[in-house]
């Protein structure tokens, strides 16, 4: 089944450098990524605000490169919470709207380094939800020389914009989201990748209490959730299968992307059902996402 990542980073400029000696890749070489894993079409993320890197990226280029590159790219628009007038009553909704018009399917990657229930962070889950644009969120557990929006141990804050915004699509991503897969992780291991049996934690928790909870399966963070403990993983899919989105969050070339074939895998040793792999695989993403059949 050819699938939909819902995750994935370039540049429409070669050699664009994300960090020091990391090289964001280009739309040919995903394309090459993207056959060897049976990928179809990725959801173009543009990288906007200025936490550890030396490039940022506009909704502009986002735009652009799904233009130019139909058969590789849809894409989301992205703001920083800070943008604007730099207050908690900033109207979010005008360009939220405008970049919609234009063929943005939600917002992300969201990495702006402030707490997650941060008066700016509040007052732009608050325009996202009425404009119906799903964020996808990356957790950071701590502010400064690190990116991502801030929660503590076990997600409180995350919790609480969750129950604040029922109507709003919040797609969990990062170390620190899916370290709290299990309970018992601890401050010093949430932002790394535990290993070893999982205890039911948070994760199931949130989703359980907040339908508007979606998961992201991206990068080392996603895989590692899911591979550190098989028969769990088993048992998570069969009960959130709704709610779990593939993704890759390739971004340098020829990123190793394991999710793929571990999917792949348990569909066809009878691990996953069919339909939950299907689900996982592109069915939710194109219904989370809106995705037309004219897009498709």
């Amino acid at each position: 089944m050819k699938k939909i990542d819902v995750h994935i980073h370039s540049s429409m400029w070669k050699k664009t450098q994300l960090q020091p000696h990391c090289v964001l890749a280009s739309p040919e070489e995903l394309r090459e990524s993207y056959d060897g894993l049976g990928i179809e079409k990725g959801i173009f993320m543009p990288l906007i605000s200025p936490e550890y890197r030396f490039s940022v990226q506009t909704n502009e280029e986002a735009e652009y490169l799904s233009h130019k590159y139909p058969d590789l790219f849809w894409w989301c628009c992205n703001i920083d919470p800070r943008m604007g007038e730099n207050n908690a009553k900033t109207d979010f909704s005008y360009f939220l709207n405008y970049y919609k018009e234009r063929g943005a399917l939600g917002v992300g990657e969201l990495t702006t380094n402030i707490y997650t229930d941060d008066p700016l962070l509040d007052n732009f889950f608050h325009h996202c939800a009425m404009c119906d644009m799903p964020v996808t969120i990356h957790i950071a557990h701590k502010k400064y020389d690190t990116y991502g929006i801030i929660d503590d141990l076990h997600l409180p804050r995350l919790e609480k914009m969750l129950k604040k915004y029922p109507d709003l699509k919040i797609i969990g991503h990062s170390m620190c989201f899916w370290s709290e897969i299990d309970g018992a992780v601890t401050d010093a291991e949430r932002s790394g990748y535990p290993t070893g049996k999982v205890r039911e934690g948070r994760v199931s928790e949130l989703m359980r209490h907040y339908p508007n909870l979606y998961c992201d399966l991206s990068a080392g963070s996603g895989f590692n959730a899911l591979s550190r403990d098989p028969d769990f993983a088993y048992r998570f899919i069969e009960e959130f299968s709704d709610r779990l989105m593939f993704a890759t969050d390739i971004c340098a070339p020829h990123q190793e992307a394991p999710l793929s074939a571990w999917l792949d895998d348990a569909e066809k040793n009878g691990l996953i059902s069919y339909n939950n792999y299907a689900k996982i695989c592109r069915e939710n993403a194109i219904r989370i996402f809106k995705i037309s059949e004219e897009e498709k």
